[in-house]
């Protein structure tokens, strides 16, 4: 009889087993093959270029230098976990925040993602926001929008419907119509369940990579469906599967995958943004944005549809308060009279008291903006916002030239006009302020208020202004 090695045997057991068992737990993971499509790479490059520049123009994107940075840093994680056979050298993924409360994230093809803030508001920690992100890089890795088209009749009539951005988002009922309604006047191209499910499956495997919990991603449906109003999800559409499914099915699909025992949750940087988001006034749905769309493209009115044309114009109207209260726009914040409402447009938010706004804008008040210039100075930049300004109000006269002054640490300009009020038939002044922000638009605050009353208007004008604080230049 040999002499037992028993030591030997147990470590070429242990090997034998290990060999046996890696390649199941590699091999286990769910197949995904890229869907056929008979369009090139770079038919998703121009359509995703062309309908990007559609979005961006009529979407509010949050124009917040610290949250754009943040979301683009996680965006980065997540597609350099895209697996090889997926990664397609020519598309350029960049991710953007929609200033929207709808719980919901959408994706053009080629990479071009954008971000609810009402998603990243929900969301419990960075993973369910990596996962919603993971799944929509999944999406444009394997090219769904012109796979979907693949099988229609036409990439004209399919895609270019922006079909793409209603098939891409996360949800689908009332909220993933309205997406594709501001372009395509309600044509819906809807993607697969099976699109669908690849979605989620690779999304999975991404966050695996990306150090995530895949779990996180189907938990974030979990947290949907716990904030939405009557505590049921929102109303799906037929090409989304049942939600229970896919938080099965992610679940699933992570008992295959090598997840970090200690994976990417709640991090600084998504505490830091997410407490930013809540403090900001209440984001418009989708529903109002695309009101304001449909407005601006029918020629209407100029998009303010903000709540203000409800008001009603009055005689008396009050002083501004002694006490403030702090606003935060993003790129600026600042404190204004406690008795102002505010009324949030496309662009700019409007400042009132009661019986000082109506359909015809506001009597007594403040408007604050960031306006989109091509100008290189602030002087020229300031100069066209103003005579903008006077073309717009014909009723009213440049009464001073430009005065200089620093703003919060920049360089500023102030002049003032004034001329008789077509709403109240007195004599009212309006005061400008201006200053540049880092990405190249130049903010602007404009006070307006009756001659009668310039004095005390002053006073809360002045004070407005000392309180503002630019964070556009945070990383």
């Amino acid at each position: 009889m040999k002499k037992l090695h028993l030591g030997k045997q147990l470590t070429v057991l242990t090997l034998a087993w290990m060999l046996l068992v890696t390649p199941m737990a590699v091999t286990a993971q769910t197949k995904i093959s890229m869907p056929k499509n008979k369009y090139k790479v770079e038919d998703d490059v121009k359509i995703g270029t062309e309908y990007s520049a559609k979005v961006e123009n009529d979407f509010p994107i949050l124009q917040d230098r610290e949250s754009g940075a943040y979301i683009q840093e996680v965006g980065r994680r997540l597609v350099a976990s895209i697996p090889n056979e997926f990664d397609e050298p020519k598309f350029r993924y960049q991710f953007k925040i929609v200033n929207a409360r709808d719980i919901n994230a959408f994706a053009l093809p080629a990479g071009f993602l954008y971000v609810n803030r009402g998603m990243i508001e929900a969301a419990k920690n960075e993973g369910e926001m990596a996962g919603v992100m993971a799944h929509e890089i999944s999406h444009a890795a394997l090219r769904h929008g012109t796979a979907q088209a693949t099988k229609q009749s036409s990439l004209k009539n399919q895609i270019l419907g922006i079909g793409a951005i209603l098939g891409g988002a996360i949800l689908g009922g009332q909220a993933g119509a309205q997406l594709g309604a501001i372009f395509a006047a309600g044509y819906q191209l809807r993607y697969s369940r099976k699109y669908e499910t690849q979605a989620d499956i690779l999304g999975a495997r991404i966050m695996a990579d990306a150090g995530y919990d895949p779990r996180d991603l189907a938990n974030m449906f979990k947290t949907i469906s716990g904030q939405s109003e009557g505590g049921r999800p929102p109303e799906w559409l037929s090409s989304h599967p049942d939600p229970d499914k896919r938080f099965a099915t992610i679940n699933r699909e992570a008992e295959l995958l090598r997840v970090s025992p200690n994976p990417i949750k709640s991090t600084r940087g998504f505490t830091r943004i997410q407490a930013k988001f809540r403090e900001m006034p209440r984001a418009k749905s989708m529903a109002e944005i695309e009101k304001e769309a449909k407005n601006r493209q029918s020629g209407g009115t100029t998009g303010q549809s903000t709540g203000m044309e409800n008001g009603r114009y009055t005689q008396r109207v009050g002083y501004p308060s002694s006490r403030t209260v702090s606003y935060n726009a993003g790129v600026v914040r600042f404190r204004v009279p406690s008795n102002w409402k505010n009324f949030p447009g496309q662009s700019d938010i409007w400042f009132a008291p009661e019986g000082a706004y109506g359909k015809d804008g506001i009597t007594h008040g403040s408007l604050v903006g960031a306006y989109k210039t091509q100008q290189r100075t602030l002087e020229r930049a300031t100069e066209e916002y103003v005579k903008g300004i006077l073309q717009a109000n014909t009723y009213l006269r440049q009464t001073t030239g430009y005065s200089r002054f620093s703003m919060n640490g920049r360089n500023a300009y102030a002049t003032q006009m004034s001329g008789r009020s077509p709403v109240t038939g007195k004599t009212e002044y309006a005061i400008i302020y201006t200053a540049m922000l880092r990405n190249g638009d130049m903010f602007y605050f404009v006070g307006v208020a009756p001659s009668a009353e310039a004095r005390i208007y002053n006073r809360a004008f002045n004070n407005i202004v000392r309180s503002i604080r630019f964070t556009d230049y945070q990383q």
